[in-house]
């Protein structure tokens, strides 16, 4: 049941991960032809947002197949810690992007140019960038509440970041039809701002599971009380967990009663070790028995 479920979450995995790199493809085209017949500055900034989107799907698609293979002699723990270094890959993508665009809408605030044609369709082209947005992140969300896919969590969070993004440029088209000139490139340097807010939330989020963070304290709580549920546990200690790829690693030591045979603590240890598996499609589950003296 375990390979089947895999073999689902890899299946989830690969397809958000085409769909990314597909609606990059696409907004990058419309957005440049609105930019080459606007010379808007704001538009530019959203296209130069699609491009890195476009470079940072097609590192996640790479590190996703990577870190779906299966653990083999040199990788016993398999290869989940390329989701991550992905996501880190990505930050650094963007952040660069946003600050070239910073330079460029700087440049543009000092010496404002009016947009004389293009805007109707510029406009045309957010909106529709907008709904092919919010298509593919309802397509990641639910991606991610299956898989809890750390790159396909990165991609999105600057997806949901294009929503704003392409609202903006809207605001600052329809703008400058009003003699507001400088709202176009003040909208640019907005956008640089966010976006370097997204790759720093981005970096956070993966360094913390290159660095092996703990999972959630809600769900070590959930482990806590599973665990402690069954009537032959006497306790428990020392949980340590982490997240790599798809799948959630768990220690802890279990507190059993030192009059148990042998096969009694090997039989509670697996039951409880089934009961976790309930909390989490994928686990790594490794329980240590300690024996404690049970009353007089």
């Amino acid at each position: 049941m375990l390979r089947s479920q895999h073999f689902d979450n890899a299946t989830l995995m690969c397809l958000a991960s085409y769909a990314s790199v597909l609606t990059a493809f696409v907004l990058i085209a419309a957005k440049l032809i609105a930019w080459y017949l606007s010379d808007s500055i704001s538009i530019l900034a959203s296209l130069i947002d699609s491009s890195l989107d476009l470079l940072a799907s097609l590192v996640n698609l790479l590190a996703i197949r990577h870190a779906l293979q299966p653990a083999d002699k040199e990788h016993r723990f398999g290869h989940g810690k390329a989701e991550p270094l992905a996501a880190v890959g990505q930050s650094m993508f963007i952040a660069g992007s946003a600050c070239m665009l910073l330079f460029q809408a700087s440049g543009r605030l000092v010496n404002p140019q009016p947009l004389t044609a293009g805007i109707e369709l510029g406009v045309a082209v957010m909106l529709f960038s907008m709904m092919a947005t919010v298509g593919l992140l309802l397509l990641q969300r639910f991606v991610i509440k299956k898989t809890k896919s750390s790159a396909i969590r990165a991609d999105s969070l600057h997806y949901q970041s294009d929503l704003l993004v392409n609202f903006s440029v809207i605001i600052a088209l329809l703008l400058t039809q009003f003699g507001l000139i400088w709202f176009d490139p003040l909208m640019a340097v907005f956008i640089a701002v966010y976006v370097l807010f997204s790759a720093w939330k981005i970096l956070r989020d993966a360094v913390d599971l290159l660095m092996d963070h703990e999972i959630s304290d809600a769900e070590r709580q959930q482990i806590t009380e599973l665990v402690l549920k069954h009537p032959q546990v006497k306790g428990m200690h020392d949980l340590r967990t982490r997240r790599s790829g798809t799948t959630v690693f768990i220690q802890l030591h279990l507190e059993l009663d030192a009059a148990f045979t042998l096969q009694q603590a090997h039989d509670i240890s697996d039951q409880v070790n089934q009961e976790i598996h309930t909390l989490f499609d994928e686990a790594e589950v490794i329980i240590h028995q300690d024996p404690i003296i049970v009353g007089n």
